[in-house]
């Protein structure tokens, strides 16, 4: 009952309404300028709500689904509109002016795209993953849009005209946060099928971010990989005949999803770095490579030893972290005559990096003894303690899947930023 309390608060006063659509109410926050209430209904919909029905509890479901999804995002490194959660049915977002554009990620074929399709086979996996846009236009059944289209429109939301680089920042985007949650789900068992996303352009920052919702309405879900156990909305869509018994079987489904969607924010496989270092001169040096593997939520154990003047406490240390079953990266910190790689990777069978560091008197000599091994040791050689840091989350992501986001998060705001700075530079030299 709180969540209608929650309503009937906001409902009082008229104008604070900013818009109402098929399974959720968007208010105006009067005290927090610049964000909204995003308020979830019990009601679930098909077929731009030809078919629609009152589901208890539809409204949790949805808005715990929403939230988690978009921490897990936020988590990674992604621009979102999602603040925090307000209630159990509603959430506070910045303030967008939303662009009408639904963009769907697809990594099987299926559904809606089958039929335009003909020919094609339900299962056909797509790689790389086949994106389409549809014009939000319920009178006309939401048309499929080209890039062309879009580009013509010439939208201008917020200040901001949506031109060739906010296409191609929307278009990574999407195909960006796919990878991300194919990712989480598959640590689940869970197939991500098919997704549709929404931006927006934030009014206060001037940023396309990606807004609306990501709840069980904006995606299909095969368990196993398998379409008879399919728990998404396509569930609904298909029935026959809309029974008490058919609405609680949906509702089981989504209660399944919101459940499971929780565990997708918790690591499966947790990882770390240890540093080892030849001298406590190289502390500097080494907390950029800590500070780094923070970004990457990977813990970094810094430790001093030296494998010329003490062998013997090296691999005592080296045996302290095998002991515990931790998967465990070791960088190897040292100027000078570098011994500690060679020994640790000729000692162990965990990933050995090279990291040591340059000076610049007899940095050109000593660089050897990192870069040339003897044979039967595999570590790797990284001058830049970010870059060393980066190649440790690399491994540590083949098995941890929050760790693998942010890198694919990082990827993709790297690519942002260089979009970004190129349209500053070309609008600065017309």
């Amino acid at each position: 009952m709180w969540h209608e309390l929650i309503l009937q608060f906001f409902c009082q006063t008229e104008e604070v309404i900013l818009l109402e659509g098929k399974t959720k109410q968007i208010f105006e926050l009067v005290d927090e300028p610049g964000y909204v209430l995003v308020q979830s209904k019990d009601q679930i919909t098909a077929g731009n709500a030809v078919r629609k029905d009152q589901m208890e509890g539809k409204a949790a479901i949805a808005n715990k689904t929403t939230s988690c999804v978009f921490k897990l995002l936020q988590d990674a490194g992604f621009k979102t509109a999602f603040v925090r959660q307000h209630s159990e049915t509603a959430f506070v977002a910045s303030r967008c002016e939303m662009i009408p554009i639904e963009w769907v990620c697809r990594r099987i074929a299926t559904g809606s795209f089958l039929k335009r399709n003909p020919g094609v086979k339900e299962g056909y996996r797509f790689t790389p993953l086949k994106m389409e846009m549809f014009f939000k236009d319920d009178a006309n059944n939401d048309p499929q849009w080209s890039e062309e289209q879009l580009l013509a429109a010439g939208f201008e939301l917020a200040g901001l005209t949506i031109g060739r680089c906010e296409v191609d920042i929307m278009s990574k985007s999407t195909v960006a946060i796919f990878e991300v949650l194919e990712k989480a789900w598959a640590t689940q068992d869970c197939t991500l099928v098919d997704m549709k996303i929404e931006f927006g352009v934030n009014v206060t920052t001037k940023e396309i971010v990606l807004a609306d919702v990501i709840d069980n309405d904006s995606w299909r879900l095969w368990p196993a990989g398998d379409r008879s156990q399919q728990k998404d909305k396509q569930v609904y869509r298909d029935l026959k005949e809309v029974t008490p018994e058919a609405m609680q079987m949906v509702k089981r489904n989504f209660e399944w999803v919101a459940e499971r969607v929780k565990l997708l924010l918790e690591s499966q496989a947790k990882g770390r770095v240890v540093v080892l270092m030849g001298s406590t001169s190289d502390v500097a040096h080494c907390e950029k490579i800590r500070k780094a593997c923070g970004s990457y939520g990977i813990p970094c154990h810094l430790r001093v030893t030296s494998a010329h003047k003490g062998p013997d406490e090296t691999l005592r240390i080296k045996a302290e972290y095998e002991g515990d079953g931790i998967p465990t990266i070791f960088v190897a910190v040292a100027g000078r005559s570098n011994g500690l790689g060679p020994v640790m990777s000729g000692n162990t069978a965990y990933p050995v990096i090279n990291c040591p560091p340059i000076t610049p008197d007899w940095g050109a000599q000593d660089i050897w003894s990192s870069l040339r091994m003897p044979s039967g040791l595999g570590c790797s050689t990284v001058l830049s303690p970010e870059a060393a840091a980066q190649f440790a989350a690399q491994i540590l992501g083949l098995n941890d899947h929050l760790v693998w986001l942010k890198l694919r998060a990082s990827m993709l705001n790297t690519w942002i930023s260089l979009k970004q700075a190129d349209k500053k530079l070309q609008e600065c030299s017309l």
